[in-house]
This record gives C-alpha cells, structure tokens and sequence, in this order.
C-alpha cells in the first residue's frame, strides 16, 4: 500500500510539472558531426620528423539549458583518426584520441536574442596514444592529460533569402592541468613492468602546453526543430615536458545535423 501512495505521488508530481509552462523545461541543443582533414604530428619521444596525414573525426556536442536561466551545461566528445607520414614518406604514424569536454557558461541576450554571448569554462580529459610504424623499441607514446579550459562562445542568430540560420564560434584555451609523460630516454617497460616513476605525472600550464580549440558552424534551419550544420574544427594541442615536445594539430571541415528539443524536468520523461 505503502508503495502505491508513493508511486501516485510520483506520478502527480510529474504531472504537475508537464502543466507547468515551457520557460520550466530544459531546452537541449544537440549537434552530431563528422570531419575530415589535415593532422600535423610531432612526437620527439618517438622521433625527431614532423609527420603529415589526414584524419577523421566524431564530434557530438549537447547543450542543456533552461530558457529562464542564464547558466548553461556544455558537453561534448570528439574522438580523431588519423594516419601520416613524414617527409621522406619512409615512416608512418598513427594517431587516435578522444577528449571529453564538460563546463558551465554564464550567458548574455544582446540585439533583442539575436546574439547571444556566453564564457566559462570547461574540464578536458584526452586519452589517446601516437604508434610510430617503423620503431622496434618504445613504437608507441601515450597521451593522456586533464586540462580545465576557460571557454568564450558567441551564437548569432539572421535571416537570409528567407530562411533561418545560426553562425556560432566557441573558442577554448587551456589554463592548467596535468599530464602522463615518460621522461626523456625513459621506457615504458620501465614505467611499468619495474615500476621506475621518473616525474612521468606531470602539472602542467597554458606555458607548458598550450592548446588551442576552435570550432565554427554555420546551422541551416531546413526544418522546425533541426538543421543542417556544416563548419570547421580546429584543435592545436601542444606540450614541452620532461625534455620531450609533442605537438597533434587536427584541422577538419564539418558535416552534420542539429537538434532542438525540450523536455521536462521529471525523471519519467523522454532523456537523450
């Protein structure tokens, strides 16, 4: 008996919060992307060259904010591919990676909500490795680091041959962080199967790797809820450590569809 009251209630609550007007829901912004590119590799752990390629990339980015409040959730993934050679063409790299980037935007309405400006920041968890072809001892470097990232974004909003369109650019720089790095002439068989730690967790700083992320999309509002998005996503992550430089340039032209929607805030309503 117990149980049921506790689920009537539940079941009012919820129904009291759909009644309630859209300014209560989440307003969910949700882009799915895919990129194709240049990549630009240097990796002194693994070899003096500079390596040069093309890659591919998965971006998904979601928004969640409530149209009444000014705070707002950013979330999003970016997971590359990429395959390069140096300039002999003699060598091949590999390079995979994922970042994770998660933050909170404080937002202003400017020219009657038709730009809308936003800063704060984001936290950035990359785990990737770089694997050099040619190499028989240490072929491959990790690359793991955690950075937190203050975050600009400004969202322009017009009308052009009478259809909607969005125009957004979001820039992040790094402020510090940490990062995994064997030290220089250090193996990883050291690291690992003797257990000799070297300095191999590094802090770091905007100094000591300096990165810059910059994505710019043009939304073409094709339909009432979702658009066709195309732009381009530049993320330039550099480190100097442990008498080692690393540097992943990744330049990539984008593809793909957002989507605006909303839900209450009831835990029985439709999630994405």
């Amino acid at each position: 008996m117990i149980r049921i009251k506790a689920l009537l209630l539940a079941l009012v609550a919820c129904t009291a919060l759909l009644a309630q007007p859209a300014d209560s829901q989440k307003v969910i912004t949700r882009s799915t992307m895919l990129g194709f590119g240049r990549t630009n590799i240097l990796d002194t752990y693994l070899s003096a060259e500079h390596f040069k390629g093309n890659g591919i990339s998965f971006v998904t980015t979601i928004e969640r904010q409530r149209p009444e409040k000014r705070w707002s959730t950013l979330m999003e993934h970016e997971a590359n591919l990429s395959t390069t050679k140096d300039r002999a063409k003699t060598q091949k790299e590999l390079e995979g990676a994922y970042n994770f980037y998660w933050g909170k935007l404080y937002s202003w309405q400017l020219f009657d909500n038709s730009l809308k400006l936003q800063a704060g920041g984001l936290v950035n968890a990359s785990l990737g490795v770089i694997y050099n072809t040619s190499n028989g001892n240490n072929p491959a470097q990790a690359r793991v680091h955690l950075n937190i990232m203050p975050t600009g974004v400004a969202t322009y909003k017009f009308n052009l041959w009478n259809k909607p369109f969005t125009a957004r650019y979001e820039v992040s720089l790094p402020l510090c962080g940490i990062m995994f790095s064997p030290n220089y002439g250090q193996s990883y068989y050291e690291i690992f199967s003797l257990g000799n730690y070297d300095h191999n967790v590094v802090p770091t700083t905007f100094v000591s790797a300096p990165e810059w992320r910059q994505m710019l999309t043009l939304d073409v509002h094709l339909w009432k809820s979702a658009a066709l998005r195309i732009g381009y996503l530049g993320n330039m992550q550099q480190a100097k450590v442990n008498n080692l430089r690393q540097h992943v340039y990744t330049h990539r032209l984008l593809i793909g569809f957002t989507k605006q929607f909303s839900i209450a805030t009831c835990g029985l309503n439709k999630k994405y």
